[in-house]
């Protein structure tokens, strides 16, 4: 069995005491209600306290549950409910494209896979969920970056590789691409990630018109395209998957 950090266990006993009280607490009740020695107690809350995960209150000197735990728990529970929210409406994209669909946020300078619906068919795939896609070739990490200034801003501290030959990795050049992605509510990479695939994206929004994610189908070359231009009754399909999604999170019609 692999060992623990002792120091980590600590952190997560105080964040607990702090999170089952009805008040503030001092560093006397900390240390005691944990065992510690004060100058331990101290010396973890302070770490905590500089990494906004505990406040301190300037006038009784007591500590309290910082900012950055609701900002975390805010995050969790809107990915679950992005997820929550789209399932039915992937399967019903999978189901009339007839390609994989993929539901996408943003995480670590990447896009993390959240929900992925196989292709209906019966040949052998695998489920990506947990995955990450790179921001500036693929569909979902275009639309992210269109529409979340965050993912904007990651973009240029990204790894920008060159998968294939059509990969665009300037920035100047991204830039032009993303005033199309905003200019026409959607993302495309065909054959900018992987040799043979295309895809299309497009954003998810929710109740304060603020960009959660992005859901968007894969497939093959030959079916996602016709006559070298993606299949427009395709790009509806998605648009469509993203505005029902982003209407059950409250967006509203838009």
């Amino acid at each position: 069995m692999a060992r623990t950090i002792q120091s980590l266990e600590r952190a997560a006993a105080m964040l607990r005491l702090l999170a089952g009280g009805e008040r503030r607490l001092g560093l006397s009740d900390v240390a005691s209600a944990l065992g510690l020695a004060k100058g331990t107690a101290h010396g973890i809350l302070r770490t905590l306290q500089q990494e906004g995960f505990v406040e301190q209150d300037p006038a009784s000197g007591r500590y309290q549950l910082g900012a950055e735990l609701l900002r975390l728990g805010n995050s969790y529970l809107d990915v679950h409910e992005l997820r929550a929210r789209a399932l039915v409406w992937a399967d019903d994209l999978a189901r009339s494209s007839g390609e994989s669909v993929y539901l996408g946020v943003l995480h670590q300078q990447g896009v993390l896979i959240i929900h992925h619906v196989f292709r209906p068919d019966d040949s052998r795939q695998v489920l990506e969920v947990g995955a990450m896609q790179p921001l500036h070739s693929t569909a979902l990490g275009k639309v992210l970056c269109a529409y979340d200034p965050v993912a904007h801003s990651e973009l240029a501290d990204s790894a920008r590789e060159a998968f294939t030959d059509r990969t665009v990795t300037g920035l100047a050049d991204l830039e032009g691409v993303l005033d199309l992605t905003r200019a026409r509510g959607w993302a495309s990479d065909v054959e900018e990630t992987w040799a043979g695939l295309a895809s299309i994206a497009a954003p998810i929004h929710d109740r304060r018109r603020m960009p959660v994610g992005a859901v968007g189908i894969t497939g093959a070359v030959e079916r996602v395209c016709e006559e070298g231009e993606l299949r427009a009754q395709l790009v509806a399909s998605v648009r469509d998957c993203a505005r029902a999604v982003s209407r059950d999170l409250g967006a509203g019609r838009f």
